[in-house]
């Protein structure tokens, strides 16, 4: 069984983490939210309160086949302002680890020199953030272990990009059908 994990930050746009929690467990993956402030409770930025599975310091990174970062602000700064956060994504990006990111969180694939000669997507605005990408305007955009979405309305399609990059497209199809998507 494939095992993620998904950096959780105050001020995150829950629709964007939760989402992906969800489908990614409905495909029968593993997959830990990690809260990144050192405690379980996370509120996002619609004020929306939930609990982390684990804190960022109980974390065991070697046992992860991916992660994930939700958008949202000011979560995507708290993420990128966490040395464990940038640590982990570049070691998994080396590594050929999936590395996941929607709305404005490719920002922090960019500015730690992931996104160097990938191509990449992200929330409108946030473009010049992508260091080194080649920006596409697709809801979901893969290059080999780099996986960018654009924002909460993309985050079933950036979901289910991730299972049918762990799994296979019946996978994807039999998730679609149980959403009614």
């Amino acid at each position: 069984m494939k095992k993620i994990g998904i950096f959780m930050a105050d001020g995150c746009e829950e629709i964007e983490g939760l989402t992906v929690v969800d489908i990614m467990r409905r495909a029968g993956m593993e997959i830990d939210m990690i809260s990144v402030s050192g405690k379980k409770e996370v509120t996002g930025s619609h004020n929306i309160t939930f609990f982390a599975d684990i804190s960022i310091d109980e974390a065991d990174f070697s046992s992860y086949d991916g992660l994930v970062l939700p958008g949202g602000m000011p979560g995507t700064l708290k993420l990128s302002a966490n040395e464990t956060v940038t640590a982990q994504i570049k070691k998994f990006a080396e590594d050929g680890k999936l590395v996941a990111a929607i709305c404005a969180a490719p920002s922090v694939l960019g500015e730690a020199g992931i996104l160097q000669g990938k191509c990449a997507t992200c929330h409108p605005g946030f473009e010049e953030k992508l260091a080194g990408a080649k920006f596409l305007a697709d809801n979901v955009v893969s290059d080999k272990n780099i996986i960018t979405s654009r924002g909460m309305g993309t985050a079933i399609d950036f979901a289910l990009e991730m299972v049918k990059y762990f799994a296979d497209d019946s996978a994807v199809a039999k998730i679609r059908q149980g959403l009614i998507y």
